[in-house]
């Protein structure tokens, strides 16, 4: 019987990645996964994870599983963090959550939960989205059609077409919607045109899904969740996944939540019970020990200040390599990147063409996707001249 199964291709950018490890050039390039670098090219260990984890090693004295919601005090600290503490729809206890593994497994979630209310729904994905969008929610049975997002000519949020496309959406429609630094082009909604959105939600009966996994590193946990809690305040249903990968680094520890907004507190307590049965079907429990050091962080003052201070150093930073790749690509192809300075986030579409991107590959030892999508965290004061100078002999 399994003998008759195909080799598949590998994902295309993990793959992309596994020839990037493989390359012997001493110069080469990885701009492939999303995860953030420092200057020495290494994910660092936040100190505040290293204290909390120590302090958990210390006090740990089972390995039982955990309820199935999770680790107490993850919950209300991730409600907090990604809906900001006082929130209309947490004081009207509108909100319920449940922990699960990573970003992923809280798209997962929600698409599980959305089915189940609505087999029929379609989900409105931007052109382009993260790829693994796709086999998250398609897996449990949802259609998808897309709305335009990104425009190349102008390196921005083509928000005329989105609109448009958006005005066919039905009742009982479901809009994915990238909370913050936008995966993979970094061009991310103003206030005023998520305010477009939530009026186009009520008037139009369509539930808007958020996916936010880069909280905190566009401009500030605060001003990157403002469109969030702009829909949240205004709309009477939303889901919502949120990821601790990134902005706790703990990408290995699988640590997420999905977050569901009724209209009701009844029809909240409803939503966590289906979301928990959804999880015993898909994983049973979720993972213990990325959770319980989040919540360590979020319900520790002096722990939670020393992380916002990390943060907010690494989203400084991730800005500052924005204006210095900025400079060095003009610089050394007589080319406009101002765009790159006007995105959020971790990625960026340099422009260039496939043809392009695959020279920079074979020729430089320079890696990116075929888009050309790039991880700016995986540029530092050692490769970007060298980076630039690639660039622009490809061009």
């Amino acid at each position: 019987m399994l003998d008759q199964l195909q080799r598949l291709s590998a994902d295309p950018i993990l793959g992309l990645a596994a020839v990037a490890r493989a390359d012997d050039n001493p110069d080469k390039v990885d701009l492939t996964l999303g995860i953030y670098m420092n200057e020495e090219g290494v994910c660092p260990v936040f100190r505040a994870v290293t204290e909390a984890q120590a302090a958990l090693a210390a006090a740990e004295v089972s390995k039982a599983y955990l309820p199935p919601e999770g680790v107490a005090g993850f919950n209300p600290g991730m409600q907090a963090l990604v809906l900001g503490a006082g929130h209309s729809a947490l004081v009207e206890g509108r909100v319920c959550s449940v922990q699960a593994p990573g970003g992923c497994g809280a798209l997962r979630i929600g698409a599980e939960i959305i089915h189940a209310a609505a087999p029929d729904a379609r989900v409105w994905v931007s052109d382009p989205t993260w790829p693994v969008h796709l086999p998250l929610l398609g897996s449990v049975g949802l259609s998808f059609e897309t709305y335009r997002y990104y425009d190349p000519a102008s390196h921005g949020v083509d928000f005329d077409g989105m609109v448009e496309d958006l005005k066919r959406a039905r009742p009982g429609d479901v809009v994915l919607l990238h909370g913050c630094c936008h995966n993979p082009c970094g061009a991310d909604l103003s206030l005023a045109q998520w305010q477009v959105i939530a009026d186009m939600a009520l008037a139009q009966g369509f539930m808007p899904f958020i996916d936010i996994a880069y909280q905190g590193l566009g401009d500030g946990l605060e001003e990157d969740a403002a469109g969030l809690r702009l829909l949240a305040a205004q709309l009477p249903e939303m889901v919502i996944a949120a990821s601790c990968s990134k902005n706790m680094g703990l990408y290995r520890e699988r640590t997420g939540a999905t977050l569901f907004l009724g209209r009701t507190r009844d029809s909240a307590e409803a939503l966590v019970s289906q979301a928990l049965v959804a999880a015993r079907r898909v994983y049973s429990m979720p993972p213990a020990h990325g959770a319980l050091i989040a919540a360590r962080i979020l319900n520790d003052a002096a722990l939670g200040e020393a992380w916002r201070s990390e943060l907010l150093a690494m989203c400084g930073r991730i800005n500052r390599l924005r204006s210095s790749l900025r400079e060095k690509l003009e610089a050394a192809s007589g080319r406009d990147f101002a765009f790159i300075e006007r995105e959020k986030g971790m990625f960026s579409f340099l422009g260039l063409s496939t043809e392009q991107a695959i020279r920079l590959r074979q020729e430089h030892s320079v890696y990116m996707l075929d888009s050309s999508r790039i991880n700016v965290a995986g540029v530092n004061a050692r490769n970007i001249d060298y980076l630039a100078s690639a660039v622009a002999k490809v061009l």
